[in-house]
């Protein structure tokens, strides 16, 4: 019966060179043992259950035995494909099984069109579905599509685009896929995979690394197709990775794009472990940022105006969002200060109305580092202007301990200057270059005092020695008598003290400064004396 239904099997008998032919090599059978051994009760007219899952494989198989109807009426070719056409692709699960099935059935299952008609049905069917759900949940063909591999599961998709499909059809689609496959690195939009211990050079890195990148390449080109935080995780998953350059670019675009509606918890899914527990990766959160900035002042300068002085509302969001961020990773040691700093400076100066915000992530940062110096913190807090703190701010920082003594004088002098004038905050705002240069000038004056209260500690020291000694007084008459001779005196460490103590005036230059006034007593006319007569 074999030769009678294959004539491939009947081509082996007759080209054979033995007389007692008892074997034929059909190792290349698609399907193997299993599907041979169906074809075969074919054959011999026992009863067997065709499938959706096993109907491609026999259609190859009938391919590969040339069992058509030219060598045997109502053969198994012609039966499998009926059955094709009648049962298994007359609805999107069976399509989708018949899909599935011929992954391990290439290249005979490209060749018999039985891939690309099942991508054309389920396409066709997805697209019904998802316009007019039949079942509940309404998305439960995601979860049925999720079962292919990443080749067929991408040509679904292809076609999808093709066809016009929805771009939330889509987006579904690749959202399930992505959780199925990469469940251990993308889990409920949360960032908490499991940690994995797996090597970069693993088979399961490489498996995932090769699906990261093709997800990518599937995703739509609209900016707000996919939800902000999926995004962010599949970037994390690819840094993780390790995945290609162009793929870690693309999502950082993605995400620019739409970053005015990140929140603080998606730029964090960014930056820390899977653990939690250190900083992963800032570079991308950098770039990020950047690009957005970037494609912000491009729009103001293509519409003629200042970016230093006018930024749109989605900056100023954006603002918000980045002092937030760094007050939330701020408290790890492991940040230095050109990382926080150069995430800071990202955002235009004009972007932030007040300074509140990024004043308290400084001040976080400063608690959680507490062995820094004077320079350095100085360093950490050049990122915000103490000028543009609200009231109850510049109140705090005015008592801070942690903040160095420049940003203290800063906020102490504005507060004193609008006490002052009794100029409205919007007026004292105008004036910020001025007070800039006098708290400067104020500056350099607690320096040179604090110089002047080491020399005076000095000269108490000096004093109880000469004390001790007993020989204060002779050494210093000594030094006076010799001091009147010829030649210019030599300064002594008093004079030293009181021309210091002449330059710290309290009231040079201000209301009460005497140095113009003229003086009561006017030399050039003689004093008018009383005279007595005895």
């Amino acid at each position: 019966m074999l030769v009678a239904k294959s004539n491939r099997i009947r081509q082996l008998i007759l080209e054979s060179d033995e007389p007692d032919l008892t074997r034929i090599d059909l190792s290349n059978i698609p399907g193997g043992p299993e599907t041979f051994e169906k074809a075969a009760k074919f054959c011999y007219g026992v009863n067997f259950e065709i499938t959706v899952h096993n109907v491609a494989a026999l259609r190859c198989a009938a391919e590969y035995l040339q069992m058509t109807d030219k060598y045997c009426e109502n053969n198994l070719t012609g039966r499998t494909e009926g059955f094709l056409t009648q049962v298994a692709l007359s609805s999107l699960s069976g399509a989708i099984a018949v899909l599935k099935s011929c992954e391990d059935l290439t290249p005979i299952a490209e060749e018999l069109k039985i891939v690309q008609r099942c991508v054309e049905v389920v396409t066709s069917k997805v697209t019904i579905e998802a316009n007019f759900p039949s079942r509940s949940p309404t998305n439960w063909w995601t979860e049925e599509l999720s079962i292919l591999d990443i080749d067929f599961f991408g040509r679904v998709i292809t076609s999808m685009k093709q066809r016009a499909s929805k771009t939330l059809t889509v987006s579904s689609a690749i959202v399930t896929y992505a959780e199925r496959w990469l469940r251990d690195l993308i889990r409920d939009h949360s960032g908490a995979g499991t940690k994995s211990l797996e090597s970069d050079d693993s088979d399961i890195r490489i498996r995932q690394r090769e699906l990261i990148q093709s997800i990518v390449a599937l995703l739509p080109s609209e900016k707000a197709a996919l939800p902000i935080n999926f995004i962010c995780c599949l970037l994390r998953s690819a840094t993780f990775v390790k995945a290609s350059t162009a793929t870690k670019n693309e999502l950082e675009k993605r995400i620019s794009a739409i970053l005015e509606h990140v929140t603080v918890d998606d730029l964090l899914v960014l930056s820390f472990t899977y653990d939690g527990e250190r900083l992963f990766d800032l570079e991308s959160v950098r770039r990020i940022i950047s690009g957005f900035a970037e494609r912000e002042k491009s729009v103001a300068v293509f519409n003629a105006g200042d970016f230093r002085e006018v930024c749109s509302a989605a900056m100023l969001r954006v603002a918000k969002t980045v002092d937030a961020y760094l007050g939330e990773i701020a408290t790890c040691t492991e940040l230095s200060i050109s990382k926080f700093n150069g995430i800071a400076v990202l955002v235009p100066k004009g972007a932030r109305k007040v300074d509140d915000d990024l004043y308290r992530a400084v001040d976080i940062y400063l608690k959680a580092h507490p062995n820094l110096d004077e320079i350095e913190r100085e360093k950490v807090c050049s990122v915000m202007d103490a000028l543009k703190l609200s009231y109850e701010a510049r109140l705090h920082a005015s008592q801070n301990k942690r903040l160095p003594v420049q940003i203290v004088l800063h906020a102490l002098y504005f507060d004193q200057l609008k006490l002052r004038s009794g100029e409205d905050e919007n007026d004292m705002q105008m004036d910020a270059v001025s007070t800039r240069n006098q708290v400067q000038a104020d500056v350099s004056l607690a320096k040179e005092n604090e110089a002047l209260r080491t020399e005076l500690l000095k000269m108490k020291m000096y004093i109880s020695d000469i004390k001790k000694t007993g020989s204060g007084v002779g050494a210093s008459a000594a030094t006076t008598s010799s001091g009147k001779g010829g030649g210019p005196r030599k300064p002594t460490f008093f004079s030293s003290v009181s021309k210091k103590l002449g330059k710290l005036n309290p009231f040079k230059n201000g209301s009460k400064d005497t140095s113009n006034i003229d003086d009561c007593v006017d030399v050039t006319k003689p004093r008018r004396r009383r005279f007595s007569i005895s």
